[in-house]
């Protein structure tokens, strides 16, 4: 497996598990940084979009970067070749672990060759998990959701990406159509009985595990419980064994 798949490395008292990906999605980088202290060990990885990018997020990944902590930036990068380039050579010199781009063929090799050298994991965007049959047809998609998954993952396999965003429930056939070293990474992940939002193609942590998932982006059934540091543990006991 790819680095990004198999670091082992973990904070404070051992316990924090590099597949469950923490989303700081709140408005502010205070309520993120008090999110992150009540998480405490029991998370290592965190992940910063756009909400908390557009709030001093993206100097908040430098500083959790210091603390010996892991940064996913989920930035979602889609432009003419030349900025996206020059947008991933900036990224490559924050640090961070991994960076999202969409899918599109010509944007992914421009970033692969921007990143070249580096330990930046770029991520291939294949089909929101927002999204189901009936949205894609509303953007102007013919294809089923698994079908536009599995051959965005192709492209991205062949332009030399690190990994895949999608779905829990692509990611088995996801895993057969990409590199053996590619990571899956899966948003979407909730634990049994969670509500699952505005989220429409869902998996549990130990479900998506199984089916071939790297890593697990949970967000509301962490950030919004009463206890942060509890539910990130009782995701963590849940794929411990997987």
């Amino acid at each position: 497996m790819s680095q990004a798949a198999t670091d082992t490395h973990a904070l404070g008292n051992g316990l924090a598990d590099p597949r469950l990906i923490v989303a700081l999605d709140v408005p502010s980088v205070a309520e993120a940084e008090a999110l992150v202290e009540r998480i405490g060990d029991e998370a290592m990885f965190y992940k910063i979009g756009y909400q908390l990018a557009f709030a001093g997020g993206l100097s908040l990944a430098r500083d959790l970067k210091a603390s010996g902590r892991k940064v996913f930036l989920d930035l979602k990068l889609l432009d003419i070749d030349n900025t996206v380039a020059k947008g991933v050579e900036n990224i490559v010199g924050m640090g961070v672990d991994m960076l999202t781009l969409h899918a599109y063929p010509k944007a992914m090799k421009a970033a692969v060759e921007a990143a070249r050298g580096s330990d930046l994991c770029l991520l291939g965007v294949t089909v929101l998990t927002s999204m189901d049959a009936a949205d894609l047809r509303d953007a102007g998609y013919a294809a089923l959701p698994q079908e536009l998954v599995l051959h965005r993952a192709a492209q991205a396999r062949d332009a030399g990406m690190g990994g895949i965003v999608c779905s829990a429930a692509e990611a088995r056939a996801v895993r057969k159509a990409i590199r053996p070293d590619m990571a899956i990474v899966t948003p979407g992940i909730r634990p049994a009985g969670a509500d699952h939002g505005d989220q429409k193609r869902v998996m549990t942590p130990g479900d998506a595990l199984k089916a071939g998932a790297t890593h697990l982006v949970v967000g509301r059934p962490i950030a919004a419980a009463s206890d942060p540091a509890a539910a990130a543990r009782a995701i963590r006991t849940e794929i411990s064994s997987i």
